[in-house]
């Protein structure tokens, strides 16, 4: 099959064209009354040229979610902390850019249609939770960087990236997913990074250092 290319005569991609009308289809109707045939028609490419390059439902949905999340830019390349206040404000950057990225609406719309196919199709949850791990492995990352540098004390770096989390969402993605809660604005993602990084200084302090 001969694919157009990126900005021909201003189309879009095959490829592109097919995951932005499936994204609509399942955001229109769900996923499982979603049909290919919709699908298909959205991206006006025939059905065989749509399971070529997908092969099935599942695949589309699976590569919306993949799409979305790469999308999120976390935080840019963070300088290795130095002292506990630059690592606070790492933490404060990274904390903004999670909640900042992964509350947005569409993300949030990403999340309750993986929770909806969790049982029916897994590989669909499953594509989400190596998304939501390449976040979990940037914390990881400062954390072991700060316990190296001797701004934390020892302790098992996931555990620790997966309190500081813990502290930076509260009930909120249980709010937004259950759609109680609006979208955070600057304001309250710059309150909630601010006090997840301060309340994690606090309750990880240095040894022989008082109040960390």
């Amino acid at each position: 099959m001969k694919q157009e290319k990126a900005g021909e005569t201003g189309h879009e991609p095959v490829r592109e064209r097919i995951l932005n009308a499936a994204w609509q289809a399942f955001m229109d109707h769900g996923y499982g009354e979603a049909s290919t045939l919709e699908i298909a028609t959205r991206a006006r490419v025939s059905k065989r040229e749509l399971y070529a390059l997908f092969g099935n439902k599942q695949a589309m949905l699976a590569a919306c979610i993949t799409d979305r999340v790469q999308q999120m830019e976390i935080a840019p390349k963070l300088p290795p902390a130095r002292s506990r206040e630059a690592l606070e404000r790492i933490l404060i950057e990274l904390g903004a850019g999670v909640l900042r990225e992964v509350s947005a609406p569409v993300v949030m719309a990403v999340f309750r249609l993986a929770i909806a196919e969790a049982q029916r199709a897994p590989e669909v949850a499953q594509t989400l939770e190596v998304a939501r791990q390449s976040v979990r492995s940037k914390l990881e990352g400062v954390v072991t960087q700060a316990q190296s540098a001797g701004l934390l004390g020892p302790g098992d770096a996931a555990g620790l990236s997966a309190q500081f989390l813990a502290l930076l969402w509260g009930d909120l993605q249980v709010g937004l997913l259950l759609r109680i809660r609006e979208t955070p604005g600057p304001t309250e993602v710059e309150r909630r990074a601010r006090a997840a990084a301060a309340d994690f200084l606090r309750l990880n302090p240095v040894e022989g250092r008082a109040g960390g």
